[in-house]
């Protein structure tokens, strides 16, 4: 995209950039010009711009094209309007928090992808199409028939073809792992998880009377005969497993140890929560441990790792209907449904292609994060290469909780590993999420502060005095 061309007439600053007929979308051409044009001075905080239809004439655009541009560069904090008076360059504004926030494990924002503009067609399809009735009242049987299907063609490249009917809708993740826990197990229940785990299924188990207890595992998960010695010895009925990405390790278990983890739960008559949000980010993932005992394994699978945690919808399957029932009942006892309105939403998107290309757009980022994160961190990098974190152990010197009040103290949030274990001593380490910070630039200079943070011996990080 060439320089970005002003002149003043009347007070009204005109430009206009030129657009390229490979540029990319053109209302992003036109604000990522008018970003330029503020950094390099060529635009002025004040300076008043052309209306969109004027600007909309000049570039030989439609109008639509012009308002996208300016609501862009308003979210960019590069414009404000002033009523009548027209749209001027807004001035810098005070950045008031300096926290670079690594703690969050949430998609990144989409390589390539308008993510504007997937919503508002999603919304339109969805508003265009159902019934507006139906999408504002009680929906109790686990999502809609379209949404069943929809989460039956989701879980497709884990399982092949699918019963829609096995296939429930719950309003996220953590709701459906609470509503299964409660569908499954009895207030002082034991339930077995690795060593370091899910903080969601230790809330969530604490608030309902459950005791978790840690199996020991290795570089490649949880042990199988430490599965079944614990079981025996706790009387457990649920084991948790997060098998592909595994949060926080991002350890993905090899199909073998799937396989013989299935094979003792069959054995035990134990029943497996298998929580696999990471599955389809993870490059050329095992089948899910559901795939080799369907009967002994509930499964579930989010949205809120590949697409966005705003839909707030899951897809579970569960095979037994009996259970499904159970789980039904335990989630109408809290949460009642998964809006209408966003399950509809996933549900257009899902059958229509955009989840697909949102998702492949995630992934692309994530991994790109994953190479920078490789290069700033050198040696230290604990990654997978995918996914949306990184497990990161640390020097000697440092240990995790010490670590994350030093970085807090320098404007950086990151995740010690006491937030995960599940008893006894925890590993030394951190968790590092890649996607909460939106700039890649910003992620960087995190990433680079946390290194050299690293790189220094722990200081005393006493209360000031004041």
């Amino acid at each position: 995209m060439s320089q970005l061309r002003t002149m003043q007439e009347e007070g009204l600053t005109t430009w206009y950039p030129r657009l390229a007929a490979r540029g990319g979308p053109r209302f992003l051409q036109i604000a990522d010009a008018l970003q330029a044009a503020v950094e390099d001075g060529s635009l002025k905080p004040g300076d008043r711009l052309p209306t969109q239809r004027q600007l909309a004439a000049q570039l030989g655009v439609d109008l639509t094209t012009v308002t996208r541009a300016y609501d862009e560069a308003r979210r960019r904090n590069l414009l404000e309007g002033r009523g009548a008076r027209g749209t001027y360059v807004a001035a810098a504004k005070a950045e008031l928090t300096s926290i670079l926030d690594l703690s969050m494990n949430t998609p990144p924002p989409p390589d390539g992808v308008d993510f504007d503009d997937l919503l508002k067609q999603g919304l339109s399809q969805v508003l265009m199409r159902a019934d507006n009735e139906l999408l504002m009242t009680y929906h109790l049987g686990g999502g809609s028939d379209a949404d069943r299907k929809a989460g039956a063609r989701w879980l497709a490249p884990m399982f092949g073809q699918l019963d829609a009917g096995q296939v429930i809708v719950c309003p996220g993740a953590q709701a459906a792992i609470a509503a299964l826990i409660l569908a499954l197990t009895e207030p002082g229940d034991v339930i077995l998880a690795e060593p370091m785990t899910y903080p969601g299924l230790l809330a969530a188990a604490t608030q309902f009377g459950r005791r978790i207890v840690a199996v020991q595992a290795d570089r490649h998960g949880m042990l199988p005969d430490r599965l079944e010695q614990a079981c025996r010895q706790h009387e457990a009925a649920l084991v948790y497993l997060n098998p592909t990405l595994q949060n926080p390790t991002a350890i993905t278990m090899p199909e073998r140890r799937r396989k013989e983890l299935a094979v003792v739960a069959q054995r035990c008559k134990l029943r497996i929560l298998e929580d696999d949000p990471y599955w389809l980010l993870a490059d050329a993932a095992p089948p899910p441990i559901a795939a080799f005992a369907p009967e002994q394994v509930v499964y579930v699978s989010t949205l809120s790792k590949c697409l966005t945690p705003g839909l707030r919808i899951a897809f579970v399957l569960v095979r037994d209907p009996r259970e499904g029932k159970r789980l039904l009942a335990a989630l109408r006892s809290f949460a009642l449904m998964a809006a209408p309105l966003t399950a509809a939403l996933a549900t257009q998107w899902i059958l229509d292609g955009s989840a697909g290309r949102l998702m492949d757009g995630v992934r692309k980022e994530a991994r790109l994060r994953h190479r920078m994160a490789r290069a700033v961190l050198a040696g230290r990098y604990g990654g997978a290469g995918d996914g949306l974190h990184v497990w990161l152990p640390l020097p000697a010197y440092w240990n995790s909780s010490q670590l994350a009040r030093a970085a807090d103290s320098e404007g950086i949030a990151v995740t010690p590993a006491e937030a995960f274990a599940t008893g006894g001593a925890s590993a030394n380490a951190i968790r590092i999420s890649l996607g909460s910070i939106q700039d890649r630039a910003r992620l960087q200079a995190g990433l680079q502060r946390l290194s050299d943070l690293l790189a220094r011996r722990p200081e005393s990080f006493g209360a000031a005095v004041v």
